[in-house]
């Protein structure tokens, strides 16, 4: 096949086959794939991946922000179509760069002409920690339920007590990704020496493997929690599971997304999901004074830029705590 007759699709597949074959993991192969699929959509003939040009893709970076609608499909309730978010469109200028990249590097294609177009530009969102309030009342909706119906003051033990107690500490004191801690086999836990292997979300030379640690208190949910299934356990099942003790079924991403929704909305507290632990983590780690390097390690980042950011948040509270506390101010000098 000449390098000229190669076709977008064509190009799109054998892109994400060789990211695949280089260890990237499944949500950036999928991130990829949205991208590819949404230029496929824009030139729907399938021409010569050679034959794209600039302006033919600056127009569609301007279709994606100005025209196309997008209609979720994702969870039960119907969702309201809706423009792409800026987010959306800036990740599929990164997909979209990989493509073009690959294609310079096979030889298909001179220059990666995505570099010279401009991405989007986007807010980051707001990083939102919990506070030591909401935790404790995260911990208690654990235990309890709502009160029933017909005995306002009467509520019950949950049965899933245990598990979503030691799943709030344990992303809470690591601050591991939930498709981390849904990965986590029981040879992977070591109370001992208070540690647990995370596999990272990554494959091959992307896998960002590491050792994470927690406290005296999380070993001690977690040893409440998974002591009762060590008789039947093997080593290769996972630590968090679902449903009945005969016929446990492995606790996926989107299980452990709505469980700790629910959590959230029985404890009152807003925005409850596993990454906003992770956010938790950080910043408190940094505010008793962490080393911001080895937070890099633990968190599993390939470099400093998200550390950053929760750096900038630990020094607007610095910069607060002097306004308030400034000798010179207080005393009015």
């Amino acid at each position: 096949m000449g390098t000229n007759h190669l076709t977008l699709s064509e190009a799109c597949d054998g892109c994400l086959l060789y990211k695949a074959a280089t260890g990237k993991s499944d949500h950036t192969i999928k991130g990829y794939e949205y991208g590819y699929d949404k230029l496929k959509l824009f030139i729907p003939e399938d021409t010569p991946f050679a034959s794209i040009t600039r302006a033919k893709l600056i127009t569609f970076f301007a279709w994606l922000q100005n025209d196309y609608i997008a209609t979720p499909t994702a969870g039960v309730a119907p969702r309201p179509a809706r423009r792409l978010a800026p987010k959306s469109v800036y990740n599929i200028h990164v997909a979209l760069s990989a493509l073009w990249q690959w294609g310079v590097e096979e030889e298909y294609i001179p220059a990666n002409l995505i570099r010279s177009i401009a991405p989007p530009a986007f807010e980051l969102p707001t990083i939102d920690p919990f506070t030591k309030e909401q935790i404790q009342a995260l911990l208690k909706a654990c235990r309890q339920s709502r009160a029933w119906k017909n005995r306002a003051t009467t509520t019950s033990r949950r049965a899933t007590a245990d598990r979503d107690q030691a799943i709030i500490l344990l992303l809470l004191d690591t601050g591991i990704r939930r498709s981390e801690l849904c990965d986590l086999r029981i040879s992977a836990l070591d109370l001992k020496t208070n540690s647990i292997h995370v596999g990272g979300k990554g494959k091959g030379r992307d896998k960002k493997e590491r050792i994470c640690y927690f406290g005296r208190r999380t070993a001690r949910a977690l040893w409440r929690y998974v002591t009762p299934r060590l008789r039947e356990a093997r080593s290769e099942d996972p630590i968090f599971v679902v449903g009945p003790s005969d016929t446990p079924r492995d606790l996926t991403p989107d299980h452990l997304r709505r469980t700790l929704k629910r959590i959230g909305d029985r404890a009152d507290v807003p925005n409850v999901h596993p990454h906003r632990f992770r956010h938790t983590f950080a910043i408190t780690y940094l505010r008793n004074n962490g080393d911001p390097f080895t937070l890099q390690i633990l968190l599993g980042h390939s470099n400093l830029e998200m550390v950053k950011r929760y750096l900038a948040i630990v020094r607007s509270d610095c910069a607060e705590a002097h306004s308030r506390a400034s000798p010179v101010d207080n005393w009015r000098l």
